[in-house]
């Protein structure tokens, strides 16, 4: 398995310059300023503390990582946001079993390949069980929320129905109201 690589520049800064990392990292994710302009910036705040500024290329390398990394997020929120509302509690246990079918497949390619160790493989399957986990717990929070929501929507019209009803409004005519209201 691979190593985490060589470490940046950024990554050897000493402790007290980690805030000012942190800024530089949150201002490029704003997307409110330019490259040149944040990078500029934590230099002088690196300087104020007698540290060693940072290269226009490590600086530049940082924020490509990260543009990537954000971009990659971005896309799956899109991906996500398009596919949640057809996740229903019934939908998620079908995508449990895919899920897992399909890491088991990916634990024996990479067991295959001795690309995976032990430990690799057991993290995965720690992945898993912790993404089943969040699913589930996401769906029971759901249903909560849905019921919640149609009880109140069922006193709401129940106390409207009395109302309407004591104005002199027909039964034929309440009927027809909860009908294009969806709640017959």
């Amino acid at each position: 398995m691979a190593g985490r690589g060589r470490l940046s520049n950024l990554d050897l800064l000493p402790e007290e310059a980690r805030d000012d990392v942190l800024w530089a990292i949150a201002e490029l994710n704003k997307r409110e300023r330019t490259q040149a302009d944040i990078h500029f910036e934590l230099n002088d705040r690196l300087e104020a503390k007698g540290i060693e500024t940072i290269s226009r290329s490590a600086f530049n390398r940082k924020a490509m990582r990260l543009a990537k990394r954000s971009m990659q997020l971005e896309e799956r929120r899109h991906i996500y946001a398009g596919i949640a509302e057809r996740l229903t509690p019934e939908e998620i246990g079908n995508a449990d079993l895919v899920l897992g079918e399909f890491l088991k497949t990916l634990l024996d390619e990479l067991l295959d390949e001795d690309g995976i160790g032990t430990k690799g493989a057991m993290e995965l399957a720690r992945a898993y069980k912790d993404t089943v986990m969040a699913q589930r717990h996401s769906a029971e929070l759901q249903e909560k929320a849905e019921a919640r929501a149609n009880a109140k929507l069922k006193k709401a019209v129940t106390e409207v129905t009395d109302v309407v009803r004591k104005a002199g409004v027909s039964d034929e005519t309440m009927d027809e109201i909860n009908r294009r209201l969806g709640i017959v």
